[in-house]
């Protein structure tokens, strides 16, 4: 018995919804990168002295890729909503819309290992920043 991808069944209007939806997380995402950018930034004298840059410098460096891959998806988002038009055009191009379909369940794999990924990092930062707070908070009050 053959199964049928879900995908198959999606209007242009779901798949250009699932892109707008996919693009709103992403900025949300760019945003909040930028705010652990500068967080780790503003911290970096204490996160040397406190912690030891090299112990921690591997979520700083995945911030950066993170940051990177975010970026890289949102233009492929983009890049594929603007060829909608050919689910939309009028004209039966089987074949470009079942390619156009597949690229968008592509997408949406990447996003949800981007979304891991990310999840996991944010985890980790939370855990570097937490140690480096308790640390200068225990500096201030002792001092």
């Amino acid at each position: 018995m053959k199964t049928h991808d879900i995908m198959e069944w999606y209007s242009a209007e779901e798949l250009h919804k699932a892109s707008q939806d996919w693009l709103v997380e992403l900025e949300f995402i760019k945003n909040e990168q930028l705010f652990f950018e500068d967080l780790i930034k503003s911290s970096a004298l204490k996160l040397i002295d406190s912690i030891g840059f090299e112990k921690n410098s591997y979520v700083i460096d995945a911030l950066k890729t993170s940051q990177k891959q975010n970026n890289l998806l949102i233009m492929a988002i983009k890049k594929h909503d603007k060829n909608l038009k050919i689910m939309v055009d009028g004209i039966d191009q089987p074949e470009e819309e079942r390619l156009y379909k597949k690229e968008h369940r592509n997408i949406m794999t990447k996003i949800n290992e981007h979304l891991k990924d990310y999840k996991t990092l944010k985890f980790q930062l939370f855990t570097v920043l937490k140690k480096v707070l308790k640390k200068d908070k225990q500096k201030r009050l002792t001092s």
